[in-house]
């Protein structure tokens, strides 16, 4: 089966989205968040960004993840910012990427407003300035968060059933 890597920058709505997701298709759902080890939220919290070292470990676990649900299927966020970390996500096995996107304007707004998440709004520029697009070879498709949730859910559910 296929698992299903919701991605983007902190503040797209992974977890909202893949938690929705998830439930929708009846799949075990996993938080990147809850892959990274202590030291890299740490460096997180302080404000520093991950060096492509730092984020290492935790794509392979999020990649092993992957691996123990291509029976089930599953639903799993990472930001994935770099074709290079969604390659290492791709070893898990098969995956369709839900790549959540918006302006900085939005993302800053709700890394702001939301409570008891490590990630600073100091971070986003770092990560913006990582990310690269899916590539045409890449399985999957880019949603605009500046739909509501329901709609970006319903949106990837039908483009992700097109692949059935």
């Amino acid at each position: 089966m296929t698992v299903i890597v919701v991605m983007g920058v902190s503040g797209s709505g992974k977890t909202t989205v893949g938690t929705a997701l998830a439930n929708a298709l009846g799949v075990e759902y996993a938080e990147a968040d809850t892959f990274h080890p202590q030291a890299n939220i740490d460096k997180m919290t302080a404000g520093t960004p991950l060096t492509d070292a730092d984020r290492a470990p935790w794509l392979e676990a999020i990649a092993g993840w992957i691996r123990a649900h291509q029976d089930t299927g599953g639903v799993v966020t990472s930001s994935a910012l770099k074709r290079r970390y969604r390659d290492v996500l791709r070893t898990g096995g098969n995956v369709w990427f839900a790549h959540l996107h918006g302006d900085r304007e939005i993302l800053a707004e709700r890394m702001q407003t939301r409570k008891g998440h490590f990630m600073p709004v100091s971070l986003l520029d770092s990560q913006l300035a990582d990310l690269e697009p899916l590539e045409p070879d890449e399985p999957g498709a880019i949603f605009d968060i500046r739909d509501t949730p329901g709609e970006i859910t319903e949106a990837a559910l039908t483009a992700f059933r097109e692949l059935a």
